[in-house]
Parts: structure tokens; C-alpha cells; sequence
């Protein structure tokens, strides 16, 4: 079997047996994923900050024995800092920042042995459900159809793990930044229970606690890895989630019993979403009762449309305070091409709020959790759309509004278009996006199950189980969009 067949028939755990084994080298992965970067991203442009030489280095060095030795890995261009790989943070303003020191989820994905050589492509700070930053000088496209976008905010984490470039990646999520890129390609995604993994040293949390970091792969049992080499707190957090039950990797072959599976095809709130996500929708719940589960229609009551106006204070109010910290650090005022409209607009809309407005924002945010626990105290996951539509075209949520509040909550805003995955980042839980459904013309929609506070394990089960009943791993984009050795 050639390199190249071996990187496109095995998931990171595969490739990483591989290497065990001695019938490839990390080398060889590396020459294999930077041919792939070259050939691809031209026209996906999802890569930055490549740097291939320090990768060359930490080989010779010799890597950790860990779970991915010798797999090639990107970091996203905003958070997991690392003194190796300099960050644009998805910003003009923030362009080549240089890390002092490693943040402790980078500490982690090292120990693995993975080979990281650069970072994917991010929106400034993180916000929009699209990648399609100034800084990068183009969109981020999906391989799935260059006419669309791969989502965001993790958008070009999930082009290159969807194109094959790497076999998973680092992403992270605040308001579904895993999950609707892996909803748009293709490609499993979840977001643990809050706290589950370490913010630190450099932030003690993202959001009020409502951002984290996770990973998008085109197998369960990689993120199941990955979670479980990184899980944990770390020195000075200033809280912890509750301990796991049994690790990840143990979750994947455990039964999960007979669950009560609520079912909804609308929104949180009512709305009727595309045929295509209700569809999805409707298949799932149907392949759960085939599987033993109980499946029941059911909608949370919880004041969804309160929770959003409240996420959209917290945000605005980090936009705010990253672009004065990074002012500060500069010694200067604002600059006209510092920043894009949307982060302009955050920033003046942030000026106007108060003190008490952000606690009482953080406040609703948690008695949405304690709503929806209330919901979850009756059923044992909650089955959605991860989002309302199939994926956006680009250029339908680029940064180019300056009515930051409009951009997430108008008629053609953010959430109308993604409704379900910032709930879960609200009140903590663990979620996910699952790729089980197609569109007729081929593009991706996911999935979305959510799972009371803390059964990281019993969500993890169940996502395995259903990639058992319905696998995906060996489904790709067109062959026009992919490497050809």
C-alpha cells in the first residue's frame, strides 16, 4: 500500500499504529500532508503559519511515545498557544503574535506525539458561523463545494481535515465553532462539558465559560483520544467539570442502555427549519429506534431567544475587551484597517453596555442552563439539526455589518442559521455534530445531540454506536476536489 492510500484509509489512531509498527515513517505522514497542503489549499485557502521545519525538528528530536506519534496535526489560528507556532488570531490587529510560553492544551496534544506544522484559518475572534477573515486574504471554502462555506469558527480546521490534509485537527467552540464546521463538512464534532478541558495558563475562560477547546476528525474513537489525552484541569482553574465516567476510549464499547430520546425537527423555539435538516433529523431518530432507544417528539421550554440577546452581550464584550488589550500592548489608538466591521461594531456596542448589564447577561446564561437542566431531568439526550439550513454560501455572513447585534440575532443573522449550537454552549453540556445525512447535491448536513451536564461518556457511546449502525469515515468530497498523487 502506498503513503498515499495508507493517509487516505486511516484515521489518526490508524496512522499512528502504522508508525508503531514500522511500515511508515512521521517523516513520510509529514512529506504526505505538506503535498497535500500544497495541492489543496490554493483553492480551499483553510492553512496559515505553516512551518514545516519545526516539525522536521521535533522528529529529530524524537517524539513522545504517545497515542498519535508521528501524526501530522494543525493547531487553529486563535487560542492553543504555542512558542513554536505564532498566531494571526483570525485579525490584521493581532497578526504574528508571539506566544512566551505553551498553553496546556497544546502541552497535552504534544505529549501525544502528533507532529503539528502550522495552524488553520480563523474569523476575527472567533465570531460568525463562516471563516472568511482579511487577514488570510480569501474566504475558507469547503471541499465539498468551493461554492460554500466550511464553516466557522473552526472553518479551516474542518476544510483540511475534510480534504484529507491531516486526519483530524485542533478547533475550538463558543457558540458551535466545532460543531457547525463539522455540520458543513462532513465530519464529527463534539464539545465536552464545560471545564473538561484546560484554559490555561493564558486565560482562565473564554466567554464567561461558554468557549472551549475541541477537535474536528473523521472518526469517533480520534476525538475519543484526543479527549482523553487532554481531559482534566490544569494548575490555577478556577473550576473543574465533574469527574468523567470511565475514560472516552472505554465509552466507545460500552452499551448504552435504552435512552429517552426527545426529538426536534423545528427550532428551540418553534421555527420550522430547511426540509433537508428535518429530514436528517427524521432519519436519526428513526435509526435510534431501530436501535432500542425511545424516541418521543419533545421540545425544551427554556427562554432560548433571552439566552441568545445574553451570548450576544458576553461576546460582544470579549470582542471589546481583545482588541483594547491588543491596543494596549501596542501603544496605539485603533487604526481604520485594524479590524473588520463586525469587530468594529462589537466594539462600539460594547462601549454602551455597563457593568451591570454583562452580570445580568452572565445571570440569564445560567438560568438557561438551570431551565434546560430541568428538560434533561426527563430525557437522556436531545436530537436536533445542528443547524437550521444545509451549508451557506460564502460571502452570506462575511464580517461586512457594522451592527454587531444584527449580525447574530436580525432576520438574516447568525442565529437563524445555526439555533441549536450555542444553547449547549450556554448552559455547558456536552454536545455534538454527527455526519449522517446528504443533501441531493452532495453537500453535508450534520446531526446534533445533546446530553445532560457531565455524561461526556454517555454522549460518546451513543455517537459511537451510531457510527457503528451508519458509518461515514470512507464518504469524501468529489474527486475533483481532492489530492491526486
Amino acid at each position: 500500500m502506498s503513503i498515499s492510500q495508507a493517509y487516505e484509509d486511516h484515521d489518526g489512531l490508524g496512522l499512528a499504529a502504522l508508525v508503531a509498527a514500522g511500515q511508515v515513517t512521521p517523516d513520510e505522514l509529514l512529506d504526505e500532508a505538506l503535498a497535500r497542503a500544497e495541492a489543496l489549499n490554493p483553492a480551499l485557502n483553510c492553512l496559515t503559519q505553516l512551518r514545516p521545519e519545526t516539525a522536521r525538528r521535533h522528529i529529530g528530536d524524537g517524539l513522545p511515545e504517545g497515542s498519535f506519534a508521528g501524526v501530522p496535526f494543525l493547531l487553529k489560528d486563535l487560542g492553543a498557544e504555542a512558542v513554536d507556532f505564532p498566531a494571526h488570531n483570525g485579525s490584521r490587529l493581532l497578526a504574528d503574535t508571539v506566544y512566551p510560553g505553551d498553553s496546556e492544551i497544546y502541552t497535552r496534544l504534544k505529549a501525544t506525539g502528533l507532529v503539528t506544522f502550522g495552524r488553520t484559518t480563523s474569523p476575527e475572534g472567533g465570531v460568525g458561523p463562516v471563516t472568511e477573515a482579511a487577514v488570510y486574504g480569501a474566504p475558507t471554502r469547503s471541499p465539498w463545494s468551493h461554492d460554500h462555506t466550511s464553516g466557522g469558527s473552526s472553518g479551516g480546521a474542518a476544510a483540511a481535515v475534510a480534504a484529507g490534509i491531516v486526519p483530524m485537527a485542533h478547533g475550538s467552540d463558543g457558540g458551535g465553532s466545532v460543531r457547525i464546521p463539522a455540520s458543513n463538512c462532513g465530519l464529527f464534532g463534539f464539545k465536552a462539558t464545560r471545564a473538561r478541558l484546560p484554559d490555561g495558563p493564558f486565560s482562565g475562560e473564554g466567554w464567561a465559560g461558554m468557549a472551549m477547546d475541541g477537535f474536528l476528525t473523521r472518526s469517533v474513537r480520534d476525538t475519543a483520544a484526543l479527549l482523553d489525552a487532554c481531559s482534566g484541569p490544569d494548575l490555577g482553574a478556577p473550576y473543574m467539570a465533574p469527574p468523567l465516567k470511565g475514560s472516552f476510549m472505554d465509552a466507545l464499547s460500552r452499551p448504552s442502555g435504552r435512552l429517552r430520546v426527545a426529538v426536534c425537527t423545528t427550532t428551540l423555539t418553534g421555527e420550522p427549519i430547511h426540509p433537508e435538516c428535518a429530514a436528517a433529523v427524521a432519519e436519526t431518530a428513526k435509526l435510534m429506534e431501530t436501535l432500542g432507544h425511545h424516541v418521543e417528539e419533545a421540545r425544551p421550554q427554556a427562554s432560548t431567544e433571552r439566552m441568545m440577546k445574553a451570548w450576544t452581550v458576553i461576546v460582544g464584550c470579549g470582542t471589546a475587551l481583545w482588541i483594547r488589550e491588543a491596543l494596549a500592548k501596542r501603544g496605539r489608538s485603533l487604526r481604520e484597517d485594524d479590524i473588520e466591521p463586525v469587530a468594529r461594531g462589537a466594539l462600539a456596542w460594547a462601549a454602551d453596555l455597563t457593568g451591570p448589564d454583562y452580570l445580568a447577561a452572565v445571570e440569564a446564561v445560567h438560568d438557561y442552563g438551570r431551565e434546560m437542566a430541568q428538560f434533561f431531568a426527563v430525557h437522556d439526550v436531545l436530537l436536533t439539526a445542528t443547524l437550521a439550513e444545509p451549508p451557506a454560501e460564502v460571502g452570506r455572513f462575511r464580517h461586512s455589518s457594522e451592527d454587531f447585534a444584527a449580525y447574530r440575532g436580525g432576520p438574516q443573522g447568525v442565529f437563524h442559521y445555526s439555533p441549536f449550537t450555542a444553547a449547549f454552549n450556554a448552559t455547558g453540556q456536552p454536545a455534538a455534530s454527527l455526519p449522517l445525512h446528504w443533501t441531493e447535491d452532495g453537500l453535508p448536513v450534520g446531526v446534533h445531540l445533546a446530553a445532560p451536564f457531565g455524561e461526556d461518556t454517555l454522549l460518546m457511546t451513543l455517537c459511537a454506536e451510531l457510527e457503528a449502525a451508519r458509518p461515514w469515515f470512507h464518504r469524501r468530497p468529489p474527486a475533483a476536489n481532492r489530492y491526486q498523487p
